[in-house]
């Protein structure tokens, strides 16, 4: 666990950070950017969100395949050649279907005029978006997942945040803000691509002749349908919204989104470098370490996510009159986002643990179930609710699909990650509400969220550490405490 400390400590840095400037474009610069104008914030989060949708298919699961097979094949050159060629051949079946059925696919999505107008920014951000994927799992294969985490979460975060001023105190015009926003996407792949050729990491051997294909595709294909299944559960809210509402709409869920679905930032972290390490004891079928992983996983995500969700909801209504009074309709989207998340978070690395075990075949039976059942939710609640319905809607599907998970890893594997303490945190958490919940508020919103926040902190982190609700989280206090006396 002391890389996974390690890494899981540079990477809440970077995405911890890259987390305040995100607020600070979703919750202040793009709401007051857009202001006269959001259906230009919802086209931005419509052309991304189809792009990353796109994106998976065209790598037909490279990402993950090169993360499973990286420690077991040999010759790594032709495993650096398969995950070059295949997702280079899926942008160019892409691009391809988009030319030849660009008036049908309009139809499809029922694409506004102004989406329809941008579209073709969709095709173009696929290759980089997917390419950078696949350099990401380079990356952490390598164990270095600090490196596409800071890219992705701080350099990205940052770039976006300049070009947005930019363009709100009137530099350039929105058709030229668009362009110059989504060259960051390209931006970043360049500068990883760049890193991982100067550490040497990247080296190509034209041929598959020691690559069990069969194998890796099939692995591969299932991997490809489960990931697809998630990224559909997680963006149809937004897609079914611009189709049977409007892009204004979508820009007011975004907002909503961000705030309740900022919790999972813990579990970014903690995926990120713990993913290697469950493909290792997965291969070698050391069952003890993936408990523990799990088990640990479950706990610090829930301490974490379940103190940043307290801190949320007691300041939901000083942080929405930050925002222009429009954007206010989000209210209960954050509290639907935020508790599924927060469960998300108390079931631990069962995704992960899921596609690197023999068992992976299960992850996809049970994504497609939540894929129609997103879907169908989406399209009743949406109609009925509005972006509430959206909520609901994802909210359902995430319980559903984490309860799946558990299921399948406890009957598979007789592993779950849920211990006594998991119970203790719960109700720490809830006391902690309640208690900051009869404080006395300050008439300043930006000061009673800070007052309010600060607070929980004060009284949460020493319970935390006398009830030794962690180990690793009370091991990383010791050592802070120690640095800081010495």
């Amino acid at each position: 666990m002391g890389i996974v400390r390690r890494q899981s400590f540079l990477n809440s840095i970077s995405f911890y950070f890259g987390m305040v400037i995100g607020a600070i474009n979703t919750v202040i610069i793009y709401p007051n950017a857009f202001k006269d104008n959001p259906e230009y914030f919802g086209l931005i989060q419509i052309l991304l969100a189809y792009a990353i949708v796109i994106a998976t298919f065209t790598t037909i699961g490279i990402p993950k395949i090169f993360i499973r097979y990286f420690p077991a094949i040999k010759h790594k050159g032709q495993l650096f050649f398969l995950s070059l060629i295949t997702p280079l051949l899926g942008f160019i079946l892409a691009l391809t279907t988009y030319l030849l059925f660009k008036s049908q696919i309009f139809e499809i999505l029922n694409a506004s005029s102004l989406l329809k107008e941008n579209f073709f920014y969709i095709i173009l951000l696929v290759f980089f978006i997917g390419f950078y994927e696949v350099l990401t799992a380079i990356s952490r294969s390598f164990l270095s997942a600090s490196t596409p985490v800071f890219i992705n979460e701080v350099f990205l975060k940052l770039y976006s945040i300049v070009m947005l001023s930019l363009y709100w105190f009137n530099f350039f015009d929105f058709s030229f803000f668009l362009k110059i926003y989504l060259f960051g996407y390209v931006l970043k792949f360049i500068i990883l691509l760049f890193i991982q050729h100067r550490n040497k990491r990247i080296s190509f051997t034209l041929s598959f002749k020691n690559l069990d294909l069969v194998d890796i595709f099939k692995y591969g294909f299932f991997v490809l349908l489960g990931g697809v299944s998630v990224l559909i559960v997680t963006r149809i809210d937004m897609m079914m919204l611009a189709s049977l509402l409007n892009l204004e709409q979508v820009a007011y869920y975004t907002v909503a989104f961000f705030i309740g679905n900022a919790i999972m930032v813990p579990s970014k972290s903690i995926s990120a470098i713990s993913l290697p390490l469950i493909s290792q004891a997965c291969e070698k079928n050391e069952i003890d370490k993936i408990q523990s992983l799990y088990s640990k996983s479950s706990i610090n995500q829930l301490i974490i996510g379940g103190l940043f969700f307290i801190c949320v909801w007691l300041n939901i209504d000083d942080v929405f009159s930050l925002l222009p009074e429009k954007f206010s309709v989000g209210k209960y989207v954050v509290l639907y986002i935020g508790i599924s998340q927060l469960f998300n978070l108390a079931s631990g690395l069962n995704g992960e643990i899921i596609i690197n075990s023999k068992f992976y075949k299960y992850d996809l039976y049970s994504n497609i179930f939540l894929v129609f059942l997103t879907i169908a939710t989406n399209y009743y609640f949406i109609q009925k609710f509005g972006i509430e319905g959206a909520a609901m809607a994802t909210a359902i599907s995430i319980l559903i699909f984490n309860l799946t998970r558990l299921i399948i890893l406890k009957i598979n594997l007789n592993i779950q990650p849920f211990t006594v303490k998991t119970l203790y945190t719960i109700l720490l958490l809830a006391i902690l509400y309640v208690i900051i919940n009869k404080l006395p508020s300050i008439s300043f919103p930006l000061v009673n969220i800070i007052y309010k926040s600060f607070v929980a902190i004060i009284i949460f982190t020493p319970s935390l550490y006398l009830l030794n609700l962690s180990e690793d989280i009370t091991s990383f206090l010791n050592e802070l405490r120690s640095k800081l006396l010495s």
